[in-house]
């Protein structure tokens, strides 16, 4: 018989774990942190937990408040900045062969804190109109078939009935219509399995959308901007 040793673990480094835990502490706390509430949370001892503020303060990746309570630092911004990017070169192709199948106007939403913000988009090149939506464009999680999806994907849950999020063979999708725009209709699906993204691809369209074409190439397009990012 013979015996097949397990897969070792990959090594990593423990200090680089916690500082990274830190940050995704202080970016689901929208009041920030105390040093001993971060310490606590990722399993340090509370000297630990200051040399980590310490260090990433230094990188301006945190800062402290005059009551001492720890938030993330505007260095967050700078990396995001930097990923941007490389999300849209990740997205255009998907959302291309979207906007051409669908014809309505394709686009990928991320997270920002409290908002869904458009960082890439992409129109039908063949429909004599389509709906226009800048890249930059801003709006609230809970509006919009796009900021939804979001909150689809951080739940894994669909809610059903129309409008809302639609669970179906483990596919997940929400659909709008006026939440942003008066006569704007929209599909959108969460981008899911890449650690740290939280994102959605979306169509949006003067006209009604049939949902259940629509809503599998919408999928189709998430999952392959899924597998490019991986």
């Amino acid at each position: 018989m013979t015996r097949t040793d397990p897969t070792p673990e990959p090594e990593t480094s423990q200090t680089l774990d916690r500082g990274i835990r830190v940050l995704t502490a202080l970016a689901d706390a929208t009041s920030g942190l105390t040093v001993a509430q971060l310490a606590e949370r990722v399993g340090a001892p509370r000297t630990a937990g200051y040399r980590l503020v310490a260090t990433l303060e230094a990188h301006g990746l945190a800062r402290r408040d005059a009551d001492g309570r720890v938030h993330l630092g505007v260095g967050v911004l700078r990396l995001a900045a930097r990923v941007h990017p490389l999300l849209r070169e990740a997205a255009t192709p998907p959302l291309r062969r979207l906007a051409e199948a669908v014809g309505a106007t394709a686009h990928l939403t991320v997270a920002e804190g409290p908002d869904g913000l458009a960082i890439a988009v992409v129109e039908p090149t063949w429909t004599d109109y389509h709906m226009a939506y800048r890249v930059g464009s801003r709006h609230r999680l809970g509006q919009g078939a796009a900021g939804k999806a979001i909150l689809l994907g951080r739940s894994g849950v669909g809610r059903g009935g129309g409008g809302g999020g639609i669970q179906d063979a483990a596919t997940l999708y929400t659909v709008s219509e006026g939440e942003l725009q008066a006569g704007a209709h929209g599909i959108a699906a969460p981008i899911r399995a890449v650690p740290g993204l939280e994102a959605s691809v979306g169509v949006v369209s003067f006209a009604p959308l049939d949902v259940g074409a629509v809503a599998p190439r919408v999928i189709q397009a998430a999952g392959e901007i899924s597998a490019a990012l991986m």
